[in-house]
């Protein structure tokens, strides 16, 4: 069912069949398997899954793996009941996403592109297009050179559960991925003449992989004076959202550019902008920096 009917991504796939194995070898010594598991049973689960000192969020993702498994159950008729019902959730506050500065977002770009020949024009390329569109580093990296063919002001991303959505390129990153593709050749592994990969690579992969980017990131960000621990792929693209924000994008415009399901995943983002607003506000305002409230 995650397969065909929501396209699950390989990766969350494993992820759920990594988590009910957890939960089957938990069961096993009781004579159960998830299949007959009593509501007595999936809660000893649950109780034993947050004494093990698991992360909350990997506990978490735990316990929801096995109520969608029961949900699932109940909708083909399995079993009348869902044992896992009667056990509630614990509450997890999820964590603000790191998200860097204006400043900080133009010194990457302005550092990757300090960097000699066509490695810097390729990280310069990666860093506009992410923080220009938002993108995935999985998407960014998948991009094909079709997508690209002619300069257009949005690329057409596949996300995840294959759903499509319009990602825009501003002109600095329609312009550096310009200045990329005259050196592109040079990433060609060799012996071949061409490829379909945007950003292509003599690696196994036939094309940049989401690690390698990120060490490239990390060094981008040593060179330009940002702390290393803030900066990843996927901070571009909270960067992308949260400047969105503070310039008054409307809430619901930055869930379709990120590709959300649930708006309540991009809320997070109003959070880090309120913190960031008011940060301005009790540094740059006069009243505030003469110690008045």
């Amino acid at each position: 069912m995650m397969a065909g009917e929501r396209a699950a991504a390989a990766n969350t796939l494993k992820a759920y069949e990594r988590d009910l194995a957890d939960a089957e070898g938990h069961l096993a010594p009781r004579g159960v398997d998830l299949a007959s598991a009593s509501a007595e049973d999936i809660e000893a689960y649950f109780i034993e899954i947050g004494a093990r000192g698991l992360s909350p969020a990997t506990a978490a993702r735990r316990r929801a793996a096995v109520r969608q498994f029961y949900r699932f159950v109940l909708g083909e008729r399995w079993r009348e009941d869902d044992p896992s019902r009667r056990v509630d959730a614990p509450k997890q506050g999820r964590p603000l996403p790191k998200v860097l500065t204006r400043a900080e977002v133009d010194a990457l770009i302005a550092a990757a592109g300090a960097k000699d020949g066509a490695a810097g024009l390729r990280l310069a390329a990666l860093i506009e297009t992410i923080y220009a569109s938002g993108l995935r580093v999985s998407e960014a990296v998948s991009l094909t050179l079709a997508a690209l063919a002619h300069d257009p002001a949005y690329l057409m991303v596949r996300g995840k559960g294959g759903k499509e959505r319009l990602a825009p390129l501003n002109g600095p990153a329609r312009t550096a991925i310009k200045a990329f593709l005259d050196v592109r050749k040079s990433f060609l592994p060799k012996g071949v003449k061409e490829s379909p990969w945007l950003f292509p690579s003599r690696g196994k992969a036939g094309r940049l992989t989401a690690r390698r980017f990120a060490q490239l990131l990390d060094e981008a960000a040593r060179d330009a004076g940002v702390d290393p621990a803030k900066v990843s792929p996927h901070v571009l693209r909270h960067a992308f959202a949260t400047h969105l924000l503070e310039g008054g994008a409307d809430l619901r415009v930055v869930q379709t550019l990120l590709g959300h399901a649930d708006i309540a995943t991009t809320q997070i983002y109003t959070h880090v902008a309120e913190d960031r607003l008011r940060e301005v506000v009790e540094t740059k305002h006069p009243l505030a920096r003469r110690g008045r409230t």
